[in-house]
């Protein structure tokens, strides 16, 4: 079992940033590829990015690509999402999750998550 707690998530202006945290805990550290995912009130839950376990591969989504960069401490057994140039679109419960291969986009291959933390980006 694996457990995951986010953090970090707020209210920002767009143009702003913050970073979002998943602690992980259980049988963790590096076997596990670790991403990232969305959802707004009304809309499907959207990919945003994923890391490999050895740290090396990341992917993003097309929509967050080069504002947004994922990275993690496997010695703190924590993932990150480093969110940069926020824009109102972004707006949504972000989730980590952990799947056993590298790279997967769709959520069904995710076998464990968190509970989401709130990220509000205002105009």
């Amino acid at each position: 079992q694996v457990q995951l707690v986010e953090s970090g998530g707020g209210l920002v202006q767009a143009g702003g940033s913050l970073r979002l945290s998943c602690a992980a805990s259980g049988r963790t550290s590096g076997r596990y590829a670790m991403g990232w995912f969305r959802q707004a009130p009304g809309n499907e839950r959207e990919f945003v990015a994923t890391i490999s376990g050895t740290n090396i591969n990341t992917y993003y989504a097309d929509s967050v690509k080069g504002r947004f960069t994922i990275s993690r401490d496997n010695g703190k057994n924590t993932v990150y999402l480093q969110m940069n140039s926020l824009k109102p679109e972004d707006t949504a419960v972000y989730f980590c999750a952990a799947a056993p291969i590298f790279p997967v986009v769709t959520g069904d291959r995710y076998e464990y998550w968190g509970q989401g933390t709130q990220v509000t980006v205002s105009s």
